[in-house]
């Protein structure tokens, strides 16, 4: 029988490997989980796991099913305590997401199979590695996390889905999911590693000679721009800086056709709800910003998230989305630097590839088989693409690698 994903009284048991004792449940919104309950599991190390962060998402229109992306947070029990949860949605499309499935989609079509609706658990619109399966410590954590896999599955055929997808989990997470028997797929992005550097000129004797005079000249082709550029925290920035910042980031999407999943009030929510995990980044000309970024930090790690500018300056972008950052993270004692999907160009600035995961599970068996070649087909070039970027590292020794 279909659930209902919206329903947050839908109920299912685990398979039998998870333990009877669990009881798998979804929630059609986050505001139905307590707060304290959900962070005991979610911690504060990672910020977009946050019931806060996911909140914002839900109470100011990024997400709903107006945007195709459905709340369905899958939750674990023992004996009426929430012990596990993984932040899901109910998907009518594959925007948003980062790990592309739109020729699995059109496989599908082709053969007059549905494959929308779906279910993922992500974070939307944010394709940061992080925490998938949220286990309270004191639970069993390889235990939970099974019968959130095998719950997560087990939920998708009683609605009657096509698929269920775990995009961006972290390594442990990965690991469980690989054990689960689901498809594994790995993806590429690009990461820059903290080595105990004491400033930025420290981080530059790092690099080659050519890739230090390539971002030297970039920062001064930045500071003969005509603007001024201002680092804010969530305690920092006023609504005034967040409606200037939105408008940057809108204009961005307007240009690429896209639309901006991300409202104003979500900005200014989530700012206010999480003040030290906030940054923001403007470029002022005058009276008017004209460029921005925005990031949100971890416990040891910084997620740079979008970009907007309604001016080019040459070298602007670099330095407000990269080097003024990584001098955040050497000033704060940050360990790494995730400013977000794809960009081969982050490799000559010193970002090095990190292989990132995501499991997926397939209803109809006969997509299982062929989707199970295309991915072992597509590890193999991209461990072939992994290997040819490594010949290209722009540290001067190998101490520059992570």
């Amino acid at each position: 029988m279909a659930m209902n994903a919206a329903d947050p009284n839908a109920k299912g048991r685990s398979d039998e490997s998870a333990g009877p004792e669990y009881t798998v449940t979804t929630a059609g919104r986050i505001a139905g989980v307590p707060a304290a309950q959900w962070d005991a599991l979610a911690g504060d190390d990672y910020p977009f796991t946050r019931h806060a962060f996911l909140d914002a998402l839900e109470r100011h229109d990024c997400v709903g099913e107006r945007v195709g992306w459905i709340p369905s947070h899958v939750l674990v029990h023992a004996e009426e305590r929430l012990v596990g949860a993984t932040p899901a949605y109910v998907k009518l499309h594959s925007q948003g997401e980062f790990v592309f499935d739109w020729s699995w989609a059109e496989a599908y079509s082709r053969h007059g199979v549905e494959y929308y609706p779906k279910l993922i658990s992500a974070i939307p619109f944010t394709p940061s590695p992080g925490p998938r399966l949220l286990v309270h410590p004191a639970a069993d954590g390889r235990a939970v996390k099974r019968a959130l896999a095998a719950g997560a599955v087990a939920l998708s055929k009683a609605m009657e889905v096509s698929s269920f997808h775990w995009l961006f989990p972290c390594e442990s997470d990965a690991a469980v999911l690989d054990g689960s028997g689901l498809f594994m797929r790995s993806g590429c992005q690009f990461h820059w590693m903290n080595r105990g550097y004491r400033d930025f000129r420290d981080y530059l004797d790092a690099l080659t000679s050519k890739r230090r005079k390539e971002i030297r000249r970039e920062r001064r082709d930045a500071a003969a721009a005509p603007v001024e550029i201002e680092i804010l925290d969530g305690r920092a920035a006023t609504e005034a800086h967040w409606s200037a910042y939105h408008a940057l980031y809108s204009a961005t999407y307007d240009r690429k056709w896209g639309y901006p999943a991300l409202t104003l009030p979500f900005f200014i929510a989530a700012a206010a709800a999480l003040p030290d995990r906030t940054l923001l980044v403007l470029a002022r000309r005058g009276r008017s910003y004209v460029a921005g970024a925005h990031c949100f930090a971890g416990r040891d790690t910084l997620f740079g998230r979008n970009w907007g500018c309604t001016e080019q300056h040459r070298g602007l972008h670099f330095e407000i989305c990269y080097y003024r950052l990584i001098e955040h993270c050497i000033r704060h004692g940050l360990a790494r630097f995730d400013a977000g999907a794809q960009g081969e160009h982050k490799l000559l600035r010193g970002f090095l590839p990190v292989e990132t995961h995501s499991a997926h599970w397939i209803a109809d068996p006969r997509f299982r088989e062929v989707i199970g070649r295309f991915l072992a087909g597509e590890r193999a070039q991209l461990r072939r693409y992994r290997q040819a970027l490594g010949k290209h590292s722009p540290y001067r020794a190998p101490a520059g690698e992570p």
